[in-house]
């Protein structure tokens, strides 16, 4: 195995996490940007007021996005198996 494989299979490994973990990122940073702009509208100025709708965002995007979250994770895993013959010899 050569340093020029490790380096690849982190870049894959960093790129999936990536593509799994944005829809969250996305709701998450949609969801307070309404907030703020809501707060910045009506003057409340509660920290908490953000928390509860980011979660039910982030939840709700997990429930749709989480079977091709799961099939990414998976197919990179599957992948990764069955290159292991290749990489030791």
């Amino acid at each position: 195995m050569t340093p020029t494989t490790v380096i690849d299979l982190g870049r894959q490994a960093v790129e999936v996490t990536l593509l799994v973990a944005a829809p969250l990122f996305i709701a998450a940073l949609v969801t307070g940007l309404v907030v703020s702009i809501f707060q910045a509208a009506t003057q409340i100025n509660e920290m908490t007021l953000s928390f509860v709708p980011k979660l039910v965002a982030i939840f709700v995007t997990l429930i749709l996005a989480g079977p091709w979250m799961i099939t990414t994770i998976t197919d990179f895993m599957r992948r990764l198996f069955e290159s292991i013959p290749m990489m030791i010899g």
